[in-house]
């Protein structure tokens, strides 16, 4: 048995998964935590990775390794590759003004849209190098490469202190702003003027399945990839496929051959893992607006599903817009959220868990109708990530996005995908190997549009946005 490792590296925890190369099937693997918060240390992602290797049995019998990492962090090394400052992550918002100001300057959000596919809000990482040049101009000066974390670790596990050794992918490029996924290249003008002026070095986009180099214990190094095209490559994810992923944002993505074109901005037209394209929207909340009600109403998940269940569709006019933490699409990062038409007779536990979840699922309706809008037509659609493990999630979903609902077996897809690309890489084939996801459930049930309307009016009537 040929042994391939894959490595998703998030926000909340660092997972590594060992598989056979030809089935997929996992041998062995594990987890480790990393620090709360919007800034990090990146050593802490490298200790973490260290850390879950040992415990996943280490990898000298690996034959190739490849890394899946959390999106648009912005990881700033000196001329020695020594880390600058800690790394912004997709989720800090500080650099909300300066997304506006960059779309200002280059004539608009259809500029964006058209000449690079992804019109800069506080996430990306355009925005973070412009607050960096504004706000820390001695940590800009200080700047010679910005790579993103799938970057870092890939390089870090090369054993290289080269900063033009870094190297990275189509899918996580195509997040960063300064990467024209049309065109398929840098655009040094916008990182320029993002930098005021400085140039920084950039990593070497590698194709799907080009080898990055070789770690020191001789197994290949893939060249990795963005978390969500990660995953959508270890669900196996092909054109007309959708992914609703629940995790610390909520992400609806779709697999395609054209690039969209939103000159909103809603819409970002990221590249997949294999070549295509992977139209994507993000928003800021996804299954920690879960968690927040549950322990507001003192109770653990499943007791907040049960709670969930056992009310009626629409929560007898209970509505959550669930804005916690700001929210990306819309383009809102100061928003709040917020519970809405509750009376004396509707303010019930159940009802408040119900909403809860109809506002979350209602967020995901929106991300799903702005991928529709771009003609993008889908003929599946998946729930995957923490959140799908809740059967109040599971049960509503179909009711909320007015279609059927595949929940895939419980599983690591992320850190599944980078090990399929390890395996790719490793094979050298044309296309990457066919491994099985296992057994799905389907889920079904009568669409309540009527719970999606009270939702859009709630966030009309509040943030003037009809979402």
């Amino acid at each position: 048995m040929t042994l391939v490792a894959g490595v998703d590296s998030s926000t909340q925890s660092c997972k590594v998964v060992i598989c056979d190369s030809e089935t997929g099937a996992v041998v062995r693997s594990a987890s480790t935590t990393h620090p709360p918060g919007t800034e990090v240390d990146p050593e802490h992602w490298w200790n973490a990775l260290g850390d879950s290797i040992v415990r996943a049995g280490g990898l000298d019998d690996v034959a190739a390794v490849a890394v899946g990492g959390q999106q648009h962090g912005m990881v700033c090394l000196d001329d020695e590759g020594t880390v600058v400052r800690p790394a912004l992550l997709w989720n800090d918002t500080r650099s909300g003004g300066a997304a506006a100001d960059l779309v200002a300057e280059f004539g608009g959000a259809a500029w964006w849209a058209s000449q690079i596919g992804v019109v800069p809000v506080a996430s990306v990482t355009v925005a973070k190098i412009r607050w960096l040049a504004d706000e820390e101009p001695r940590n800009a000066d200080a700047t010679a490469a910005v790579c993103l974390p799938h970057d870092w670790l890939t390089w870090r596990l090369s054993g290289s202190a080269d900063i033009a050794d870094l190297c990275t992918d189509r899918s996580d490029a195509s997040g960063t702003g300064y990467f024209a996924v049309p065109a398929g290249g840098y655009r040094d003008d916008v990182l320029s003027a993002a930098m005021r002026g400085r140039r920084p070095a950039l990593p070497r986009v590698l194709g799907p399945h080009e080898a990055a180099a070789h770690m020191t214990s001789g197994a290949l190094l893939g060249p990795g990839a963005g978390d969500n095209a990660a995953a959508a490559l270890g669900l196996g994810a092909g054109v007309g496929d959708c992914v609703i992923s629940l995790g610390t944002s909520g992400v609806v993505s779709a697999v395609g051959d054209v690039v969209p074109n939103d000159a909103d901005g809603l819409v970002a037209g990221f590249a997949d893992a294999t070549g295509r394209y992977l139209p994507l929207v993000c928003t800021l909340n996804g299954a920690p607006v879960l968690a927040a009600v549950a322990a507001m109403l003192g109770v653990g998940l499943e007791e907040f599903s049960a709670l969930a269940l056992s009310a009626p569709a629409g929560a007898e006019g209970l509505v959550w817009v669930p804005y916690f933490g700001g929210e990306r699409s819309p383009n809102l990062p100061a928003a709040s959220g917020a519970l809405h038409g509750a009376t004396d007779r509707n303010l019930l536990p159940a009802n408040v868990a119900r909403a809860a979840v109809e506002g979350l699922l209602a967020s995901m309706r929106f991300c799903l109708d702005k991928i529709a809008d771009q003609g993008i037509d889908t003929a599946t659609v998946m729930i995957v990530g923490g959140g799908a493990r809740s059967e109040a999630v599971r049960r509503i979903a179909p009711t909320v996005l007015g279609v059927p609902v595949v929940v895939p077996q419980p599983g690591e897809y992320v850190a599944l995908g980078a090990a399929r690309q390890a395996a790719w890489v490793l094979s050298g084939g044309a296309t990457p190997p066919i491994w099985s996801t296992g057994e799905a459930t389907v889920y079904e049930s009568e669409p309540t549009p009527s719970v999606v309307e009270r939702y859009r009016e709630a966030s009309r009537l509040t943030l003037g946005q009809d979402t």
